[in-house]
């Protein structure tokens, strides 16, 4: 009989006072996002936004979140797909139209298994959203971090950042749907991405504090959606979802990352709270420089 791994961290009693804060989830319509968005509610920030590309599905979130926040604090929603930088464009000028500060932008949105398809800018899919859309966010917002004081940045990586090819970052496929690197790879190196992006950030961006998570083997929505392939779906279906943890354990490294006064700069966070999981292409610095340079090259054109 199995066991259902628990972390030592209750939300009800570690997450500290909220009061005055602005917090932006992407993707908190389903999954660790909402339940970070529900928890995090609990605990009486000025305001929680919510994002969604489904209006039904973003809709249903918010009065999900909305019934379980402490009395006065406001909740809102924001359309948002992170495969279009129009769409990240008009949510960020929305949320700097309404707020002149942000303390946590947890950037937790993303794509698993997608077929070999581009993002409507012409990025291979898991790449354009789960980093380059998540990058153009974090640049458009980085006027209001820069202005609120402990604000910080949470950068949602995974253990697959570990399974990249000898490679790493394959740079020239990029913008291929159909290249020759395989499925399971390319999920892994927007995974390795959003690392190395957080760990470059920490350093370009020093007004407020970058940080990577892997949230662990979860039950949720990336191990049910269609995979783009016989193997990847084998995984999904088969591997990973027995080895997965309810999403009210899954979600604690999500809620210690957007809270704890003890996180550092430039770290990467396993569950709960716990370094020294960098290993491989995650201690690449050379790395981490070149998808710098080549992620600021893809976004130069795109300011509000």
């Amino acid at each position: 009989m199995s066991t259902v791994q628990t972390y030592p961290f209750d939300p009800t009693k570690d997450i500290p006072p909220l009061a005055g804060k602005v917090i932006f989830i992407t993707g908190a319509n389903t999954g660790l996002g909402k339940a970070t968005a529900i928890e995090l509610a609990k605990h009486s920030p000025a305001h929680i936004y919510i994002t969604s590309r489904n209006s039904a599905k973003g809709n249903a979130a918010l009065e999900e979140v909305k019934k379980t926040a402490s009395g006065g604090i406001k909740v809102s929603l924001l359309e948002l797909d992170l495969s279009s930088f129009e769409s990240i464009k008009s949510a960020a000028a929305e949320f700097l139209k309404r707020e002149d500060r942000l303390d946590v932008l947890l950037l937790n949105a993303g794509v698993m298994g997608a077929p070999p398809t581009l993002t409507k800018d012409g990025y291979e899919m898991h790449m354009g959203t789960n980093h380059l859309g998540h990058a153009l966010l974090l640049k458009l917002l980085k006027p209001v971090l820069d202005k609120t004081p402990d604000a910080r940045a949470v950068h949602l990586s995974s253990a697959g950042f570990r399974h990249v090819g000898p490679a790493g970052i394959e740079f020239d496929t990029l913008k291929s749907a159909k290249s020759e690197t395989a499925l399971p790879y390319r999920y892994a190196q927007s995974k390795l991405a959003c690392l190395l992006y957080a760990r470059e950030a920490s350093k370009r961006y020093p007004n407020f504090k970058n940080i990577a998570i892997n949230p662990g083997e979860v039950q949720t929505e990336p191990f049910t959606r269609e995979a783009g392939d016989d193997l990847m779906k084998h995984l999904q279906e088969n591997v990973a979802s027995k080895l997965a943890i309810p999403i009210s354990e899954g979600v604690k490294n999500h809620l210690w990352a957007t809270t704890s006064p003890d996180i550092k700069n430039g770290e990467f966070y396993e569950p709960v709270g716990k370094t020294g999981g960098l290993e491989g292409h995650g201690l690449d610095d050379e790395m981490a420089k070149k998808l710098w340079g080549w992620t600021e090259e893809q976004l130069k054109d795109q300011a509000l």
